[in-house]
């Protein structure tokens, strides 16, 4: 059985205090005990959610490091942390004592490249979740969560002069728009290119374009051009 009293040994000068951390017993020489000393004296993690153990129908306490516990009432206090959380990113295992997690932490502790997609493994006959970097996952529901990532297909079909053509890019520009138009673009004074669209994603759902712009694409945009020219 472990003992401690605020770096002093005459421990047997004072009655002890039983408590218990995580299922093992000690010693305390002091009536009182914050939640930091509690830690480390079961040499739990500083930023481990640790709870005092309250009989039903109150719930249990949550213990801050900086809080102090009264180990004087009656019965022996009973200390625990929440059980570790499970989970795997791309077959690798981890845990965690946090409830949620972001998608750019899931990211970070998997080293996932910024062009792989991050998926939410569920089973059928769910569709698996696209994880974004700002969503936030809860890893306490039933079971272990298991996530994967794939590299992100972009593939677009975008209409032209009323032409359906395939886009692999997430966005494109003006010059790109009249080179599927006509076929080349002319660095040609003389020729003066017009750009509109429509139907386009949240970002710019519709609008005109000049040269050096850039719109974000979504299937089925669709993009007019025009070629004027002026000589």
């Amino acid at each position: 059985m472990d003992a401690k009293k605020d770096g002093h040994d005459d421990h047997v000068k004072r009655p002890s205090l039983e408590l218990i951390i995580e299922g093992k017993k000690f010693e305390w020489f002091e009536q009182y005990i914050t939640g930091k000393q509690l830690k480390e004296l079961r040499g739990l993690p500083l930023d481990s959610e640790l709870f005092l153990d309250i009989v039903e129908p109150w719930k249990d306490d949550a213990i801050l490091n900086d809080e102090v516990v009264d180990l004087a009432r009656s019965g022996i206090e009973q200390f625990y942390i929440k059980q570790k959380l499970k989970y795997s990113i791309d077959g690798e295992n981890f845990e965690t004592d946090k409830q949620y997690i972001k998608g750019s932490q899931i990211r970070k502790q998997g080293n996932i490249a910024a062009d792989f997609q991050i998926f939410l493994d569920n089973k059928q006959p769910w569709e698996d979740d696209l994880i974004e970097n700002d969503e936030i996952v809860d890893l306490a529901r039933p079971g272990k969560e298991k996530f994967y990532s794939k590299k992100e297909v972009v593939e677009f079909i975008i209409i032209v002069n009323g032409r359906e053509k395939q886009w692999c890019e997430k966005t494109i520009s003006f010059k790109q728009v009249v080179e599927l138009a006509f076929g080349n673009y002319q660095e040609n004074p003389n020729t003066v290119y017009t750009v509109t669209y429509a139907k386009g994603p949240h970002q710019n759902i519709e609008g005109s374009m000049v040269k050096g712009d850039s719109v974000f694409v979504t299937n089925k945009m669709v993009f007019n051009a025009t070629a004027t020219n002026k000589s």
